[in-house]
């Protein structure tokens, strides 16, 4: 029972981890990549759809996002998508061509963005430790049935406080990598 309880824990820390890599990708620097746009969403006929599934998104060069709808008709919606999101972006359409230039980061709008990625960082933490409670409180329910003895209990309970300090200090590291990756000019 403690096997799986700790093998269920870590596959669930890990989807912490991929979450918060996910929302990591989501801040922008001061280069372009596909990825940005990925959580914008396009009026395809009355319907939110994401964007890569309504267009091509590809990347021109390192400060310039394509998109390239997959319908005439949707040029304006996409455009009008792109430039209505939380990103700040300005798109301008050339033909079938939307160019998503990026705009380079001032030292007031990195400070914000750093903000962003230390709050993203606590909210996955805290979601790390929400797991580590919620075995432990499985543990504890083991151990008052007398399904498991409290040595049993005790070294359960440590090894899953080892793996909440591994996935935390990935989380850290995350963060620390990003947030250079912000202040790099």
């Amino acid at each position: 029972m403690t096997a799986d309880l700790r093998r269920n824990t870590e596959l669930k820390m890990k989807k912490s981890i991929e979450m918060f890599q996910a929302d990591l990708a989501k801040v922008r620097t001061g280069r372009a990549h596909v990825g940005m746009l990925d959580h914008v969403m396009v009026d395809y006929y009355g319907t939110p759809t994401p964007i890569n599934q309504v267009a091509k998104v590809t990347l021109i060069d390192a400060r310039s996002i394509g998109v390239t709808p997959f319908e005439k008709k949707l040029i304006q919606a996409v455009e009008k998508s792109i430039r209505d999101s939380d990103l700040g972006l300005n798109p301008a359409t050339a033909g079938e061509l939307i160019r998503v230039p990026m705009p380079a980061l001032t030292e007031e709008r990195r400070k914000e963005l750093i903000k962003v990625v230390r709050h993203e960082a606590e909210n996955a933490r805290v979601a790390v430790r929400n797991l580590r409670r919620d075995a432990n409180s499985t543990l504890k329910e083991a151990l008052k049935k007398k399904e498991l003895s409290e040595n049993d209990e005790r070294r359960s309970q440590d090894e899953i406080q080892k793996l909440t300090d591994r996935f935390v200090s990935e989380i850290d590291r995350m963060l620390q990598h990003k947030e250079a990756e912000l202040l790099a000019v």
